[in-house]
């Protein structure tokens, strides 16, 4: 059953209400925690940031040594891998000086193909920034979206960018629906539309196909 995006948001909206999302107390906190919750749950990201959370300043970030770094996060997994990647966009963000201000004043098209550059960001990781950090309306392509949106009933593209932009060209440019439509998604997808879905008292059932992968 084919249903707009729109409605599937407003519908998702209506139930779980607004989540305030990202879950940190900064914007740098929020984008290191985007590399920390790559391949784990946010449980081991929240471990990893309480021992980070002394060094939560750029400055001081670039300060450790990458092995110091790794033992600091060592609850998120594979935190060799991650502190070489979170170095990484240390360098770039000091290119800006740790301006967000000035960041946000970049051009969507361009920032993206710059964080897109830095060893370790993907795609998701690249537009969760630009979303929850750098005030870019943008629709975050996740496993719970595309979960959520083919039991639904919807074919969508396999590619991340098709994904996303065919949701783009539905929803208005406003950054505060697309900062509330991923973390909705997320929700939906740990309370009703889990691996083993929950259809009993889900939002979306009068519209899903219930497709199982």
């Amino acid at each position: 059953m084919q249903q707009n995006f729109q409605s599937i948001y407003e519908k998702l909206y209506e139930y779980y209400g607004p989540q305030n999302w990202w879950p940190a107390e900064s914007p740098f906190e929020m984008m290191i925690g985007s590399i920390l919750v790559q391949n784990t749950n946010w449980k081991n990201v929240d471990m990893a940031l309480l021992q980070l959370r002394p060094y939560l300043r750029p400055e001081l970030i670039e300060e450790l040594s990458i092995d110091e770094l790794a033992q600091l996060i060592r609850s998120s997994g594979y935190f060799n891998i991650k502190a070489k990647r979170i170095k990484a966009f240390m360098n770039w963000f000091k290119r800006y000086h740790y301006n967000l201000e000035e960041i946000k004043k970049m051009d969507s098209k361009q920032l993206r193909y710059e964080l897109l550059k830095v060893n370790g960001i993907g795609r998701e990781t690249a537009d969760v920034m630009l979303l929850y950090a750098f005030d870019k309306p943008i629709f975050v392509v996740d496993a719970y979206a595309r979960r959520i949106f083919y039991r639904i009933g919807y074919d969508m593209p396999t590619a991340y960018d098709g994904f996303r932009l065919d949701v783009e060209k539905q929803l208005p440019s406003h950054l505060q629906q697309y900062n509330e439509y991923h973390a909705l998604l997320v929700e939906h997808a740990k309370v009703h539309c889990k691996s083993s879905p929950i259809c009993k008292g889900c939002p979306l059932h009068s519209i899903c196909d219930q497709r199982l992968e």
